[in-house]
């Protein structure tokens, strides 16, 4: 129990790492929660720092889901504690402790617990959202049709209790950090990828994060 609490707590402070935040104070000494939509996600950084700071940010999100959850497999923890996991590090992400709790919207650091977990709908999903992004060029859009299809691929393609509860939670927490992203697309008033910071609303129109 004590083992499994353990990764539990290490993932929740890896999740918590702010990349956004630290990649961009490092490449224009800026407060990326201050400046932008104040989002802290790689959106944000495309639209103030530029698109090597952006990569970097979506890779460091990334990696910590799926860092997280390698820990947890090199410790052959059983699929209800890798979940666990999972969640315990978008949670981090959400609401991460280095920064007031004020975090980002969760959608790279999904990917990569899922990228981690289940390597073939984490490809999938992947698929999805650079389809529906390069079609749209909404990043929110692509999110969201990316986590709303997440539960179906996991019933169909991995079919674990823990994994289905994992992508249910998941899908659920990141539908609700968009909430005003949903409002924006349907009042056609949502930033594009790659809109500049001083083109978008101040009331922030990042996603991936």
């Amino acid at each position: 129990m004590v083992h499994e609490l353990v990764l539990v707590v290490l993932a929740y402070l890896l999740g918590s790492v702010p990349f956004g935040v630290l990649i961009a104070r490092l490449a224009s000494d800026v407060d990326l929660r201050r400046v932008g939509s104040g989002n802290i996600g790689a959106t944000n950084v495309l639209r103030v720092v530029g698109k090597g700071a952006a990569a970097f940010t979506l890779l460091g999100d990334i990696g910590k889901g799926a860092l997280a959850v390698g820990l947890a497999r090199w410790a052959d923890a059983n699929a209800p504690v890798l979940a666990t996991v999972a969640l315990a590090a978008v949670l981090g992400h959400l609401f991460p402790v280095w920064t007031g709790f004020r975090g980002g919207k969760g959608v790279a650091t999904t990917l990569g617990v899922v990228l981690a977990t289940m390597p073939v709908v984490g490809g999938l999903l992947l698929l999805v959202w650079l389809a529906v992004a390069a079609l749209s060029r909404y990043s929110s859009l692509a999110a969201l049709v990316a986590v709303a299809l997440m539960p179906v691929l996991v019933w169909v393609v991995d079919g674990r209790w823990a994994m289905l509860a994992l992508s249910g939670a998941l899908t659920a927490l990141v539908v609700a950090r968009h909430v005003e992203n949903i409002r924006r697309l349907v009042a056609g008033t949502e930033g594009k990828i790659g809109q500049k910071a001083r083109e978008a609303n101040s009331d922030g129109h990042s996603t991936v994060g």
